[in-house]
């Protein structure tokens, strides 16, 4: 883990006490000698042994000094700032409120903006993310790592022109920052602008700067017909173990894409099948498959349809899901090129309301214990609440697509909240998709995609879920099966605007002219017509992906 608070963080540990802390009597030379260090020194020095302890991954020693802290000096805002950073990834909730509570107390503090409106952005909540880091910028123009989040902040909700800016403001203030040497090509490459995303990501390289993440940015800048020279200087670099894990697998990752478009497949996988392993993930799948079981048991048409009788008639609201690489991106573009739909990319919300209902998995859920909180009046309020955040990014659209592809697990939810919205789910060929997760670099959210035999039983519990939100809405979930897709562009997408309840618009045939930003990894492919060689890829591929195969089963099409 790295080291969660901002490279300055040192700046917020002060001898003075703040603003709302009580000033600590004044004494004797002598006396305060006798006594040892003053309150607010001896304050500091635990929060410095937190740190220490939360770099060392000691989160409940590093949470108990704050506690500690706290006890004696209520609403310390350096206490509630480091625990803040302790929940970051684990709990982004209890970040949010703690970083909260540190703004209340310092709130001329620019660091703790900057990591509460890093914190709303991981939840999709755009909004108060860029209020945070506008303030952090009012308060502290220079200070680079907010002008790259909100660089960051404008890419995810389809502002890319808007970054462009920030990232470059940020460089001129610091060449060799990480997150500004990526954060402008990926801003670009996000607008299509793939040829000059590839000249700042080798100047980055050329720099040493963040070198295995921009040769992976590089590599999926465009398809390779040639071997390039950035080839040898990747495997030259697999021949440094100082990258750490995160490094080696984007390295890999880079290689082996490279080596998939040379169609050179065995290597290709062979470096594919390392950088999973770099990372060392793991995926319980007993107990997912017990989180399944439990929301199949709890989600029955009945409840479902009892509880919807409260939800929010919008027809606005477009459900787009499915497995990752399922063909959610290209759905999405040829929906949002209609002039009557706003594609709003991969949104968090729905999560953070399934998460904040307890209906997460994990070993202490229970589902049926969690939906029956769920009243008539926070039904209303959470589909009223769900339908404002969606309208904040396009006010006067018919309707507006939320793409993340696992909101699979939440079609019940869904059904409940909003019992008009429409539901496209996307269908690939099982072992083709799986092929597709596994060569990518996923963040932990995908941990099961690390593993070919893991990977194929998940899918599995993927499908049996599928099945059982068919049975419990009927007819009303449009299944976009990629193949069909590709093999009749024209028919399909006039199926999906049918779907929708719009009027056909020959727009949508050129979904790849489309404005706005890609934040997937298919953001090269959809600013392309559409093309057939993804369609039984992972026969290139057969010698090396038996686990997956045997893992599917019945699923796994492997004689057509």
């Amino acid at each position: 883990m790295s080291n969660r608070l901002p490279p300055s963080w040192a700046k917020h540990l002060k001898t003075q006490p703040s603003a709302k802390a009580a000033p600590p009597k004044t004494v004797a030379p002598k006396a305060q000698l006798r006594s040892g260090p003053s309150r607010v020194q001896a304050d500091d020095m635990l929060l410095r042994q937190a740190l220490e302890f939360q770099k060392a991954e000691q989160l409940p020693e590093a949470e108990e000094l704050c506690f500690r802290v706290l006890a004696r000096t209520p609403n310390h805002p350096l206490a509630f700032y480091i625990l803040g950073t302790l929940g970051i990834g684990f709990d982004n909730e209890k970040a949010l409120r703690y970083f909260a509570r540190a703004v209340g107390e310092e709130p001329r503090n620019p660091y703790y903006h900057l990591s509460l409106g890093e914190t709303y952005l991981k939840l999709s909540e755009f909004t108060p993310a860029i209020r945070h880091f506008q303030q952090a910028l009012a308060l502290k123009p220079d200070l680079v790592e907010a002008l790259c989040a909100l660089g960051e902040a404008y890419k995810a909700f389809d502002k890319g022109e808007m970054a462009l800016p920030l990232f470059e403001r940020a460089l001129e203030f610091d060449r060799n920052h990480p997150g500004a040497r990526l954060g402008l090509p990926g801003a670009l490459a996000s607008l299509g602008r793939m040829e000059e995303a590839a000249v700042h990501l080798k100047e980055a390289i050329e720099r040493r700067i963040a070198v295995p993440g921009a040769y992976h940015a590089l590599m999926q800048t465009r398809k390779f017909t040639e071997e390039p020279t950035e080839l040898a200087a990747i495997l030259t670099e697999l021949r440094d173990s100082g990258h750490g894990p995160e490094g080696m697998a984007a390295l890999h990752h880079a290689a082996g894409k490279v080596l998939n478009d040379l169609h050179r497949y065995q290597e290709a996988m062979d470096h594919f099948k390392q950088g999973n392993q770099a990372r060392g993930l793991k995926f319980d799948l007993g107990c997912y498959r017990r989180w399944v079981d439990a929301v199949i048991e709890t989600f029955t048409p009945g409840l479902v349809a009892s509880m919807a009788a409260y939800g929010n008639p919008s027809e606005v609201p477009v459900f787009i899901v499915g497995m990752p690489r399922s063909g959610t991106t290209l759905t999405e573009q040829i929906c949002a090129s209609h002039p009557d739909v706003h594609g709003a990319g991969e949104l968090s919300k729905l999560r953070r309301i399934a998460n904040g209902l307890g209906l997460r998995d994990g070993p202490d859920a229970n589902v049926a214990k969690s939906v029956a909180t769920i009243t008539p009046e926070l039904t209303k309020t959470l589909a009223s609440e769900h339908l404002a955040y969606l309208r904040e990014r396009a006010p006067d659209a018919l309707r507006i697509v939320d793409k993340m592809p696992h909101n699979f697990e939440l079609i019940g939810l869904i059904g409940i909240l909003f019992p008009n919205a429409r539901i496209i789910h996307c269908r690939r060929d099982a072992i083709d998709n799986c092929i597709s997760c596994f060569v990518l670099q996923f963040n932990e959210a995908h941990n099961y995609s690390a593993d070919l035999e893991t990977l194929g039983l998940y899918y599995r519990e993927y499908d049996r879920l599928m099945r059982h939100w068919n049975n419990v809405l009927p007819g009303r979930i449009f299944e976009n099966r990629y193949e069909i897709l590709i093999e009749n562009q024209e028919e399909q997408s006039r199926r999906l605007i049918d779907y929708l309840g719009l009027p056909w618009d020959d727009a949508c045939l050129r979904f790849f002219d489309r404005d706005g930003s890609v934040n997937t990894f298919s953001r090269w492919q959809v600013r392309q017509p559409i093309y057939k060689s993804s369609v039984k890829r992972w026969r290139n591929y057969e010698g090396e992906i038996q686990p997956l195969i045997e893992a599917l089963g019945n699923l796994a099409e492997v004689d057509l």
